[in-house]
């Protein structure tokens, strides 16, 4: 039975901790008093060890901590409760410290954001600019490149290799930060596809985004501006590739949210699947940010 079908049966799901966890991957994570991971076969698994909130003695006392899903739904990341340490595992996998830069005191301060696969990290922090970078492969921690403090992240591509950053450059870095290229434009797209040149940008009314554009990095040239077949009231909350280069788009819903695949040609939209906003005080889908339009219990565009 799918996990659809269990919650629409009205079935009791039973938590077990993680170590116990059958393999399968993370459906969403929700959080009441403990955070949870649900997996797609229905099982739900409690993450004990995860922060919630910051304890009210810090600084940043009764903030909510950040909890992280990678694309694939495989690796899943949280503060410590023992430590405040930013850590990563899979669901019968050990816990590894992401960095020992990342820790929960810096939490409402800078905000982790995970590749698709889960091998890379990358902190935005208030201020302007980026924190730093941290490749799980090879456990390497890069500070932003070249002698700018104001980069602004725009997104990893689908296979984890290349991170698109702003400056007074669009640019494309490898793993490495090694700039592979870089355009001149006014444009700010979201996402990236792994041919490593075709970029996408909403365009519009800030979050009420119906229309996108592509653009191509290495020539600058920018295609037709489509508008999207959405639902009436939906709008793109949320905008990548997939690993073979077609649109995909996360739009908020009256019950939760659902996933599209776009046309670039015509903005006709394929409904891929829904996801029924769990009664949680915090839910957070693979793939996420650390805030989402969709995490809402009421809508406030």
């Amino acid at each position: 039975m799918t996990l659809g079908a269990l919650l629409l049966a009205g079935v009791t799901l039973i938590a077990q901790p993680a170590a116990a966890a059958t393999p399968g991957s993370i459906a969403y994570a929700q959080a009441t008093q403990t955070w949870q991971l649900v997996l797609t076969n229905g099982d739900v698994v409690e993450v004990p060890e995860a922060l919630v909130k910051t304890p009210k003695d810090w600084a940043n006392g009764g903030e909510e901590a950040p909890f992280l899903i990678s694309g694939d739904g495989r690796h899943f990341f949280y503060y410590r409760k023992s430590d405040g340490l930013f850590v990563t595992r899979t669901l019968n996998g050990k816990e590894r410290v992401v960095s020992r830069k990342i820790t929960g005191v810096g939490i409402d301060e800078e905000w982790p954001l995970v590749s698709d696969d889960g091998s890379y990290v990358v902190t935005t922090t208030s201020g302007p600019g980026l924190g730093i970078f941290v490749d799980l492969r090879n456990g390497k921690v890069i500070r932003p490149p070249g002698k700018m403090d104001t980069w602004g992240f725009h997104g990893f591509t689908p296979d984890s290799k290349r991170l698109l950053l702003s400056g007074d450059r669009l640019t494309v870095f490898d793993r490495g930060l090694r700039a592979r290229m870089r355009l001149k434009t006014r444009l700010s797209p979201w996402a990236l596809a792994n041919d490593y040149v075709t970029a996408a940008e909403p365009v519009g009314t800030s979050d009420k985004y119906r229309k996108l554009r592509l653009l191509n990095l290495r020539t600058g040239r920018v295609g037709s501006t489509v508008t999207l077949q959405l639902p009436r009231g939906q709008y793109i909350d949320d905008l990548d590739f997939d690993q073979a280069g077609r649109l995909i788009v996360r739009s908020r819903t009256k019950t939760g949210v659902a996933t599209y695949r776009v046309s670039k040609a015509t903005g006709k939209v394929t409904l891929l699947r829904t996801v029924a906003r769990p009664d949680a005080d915090a839910w957070v889908l693979p793939g996420d940010e650390s805030f989402e339009w969709w995490t809402l219990r009421k809508t406030q565009r």
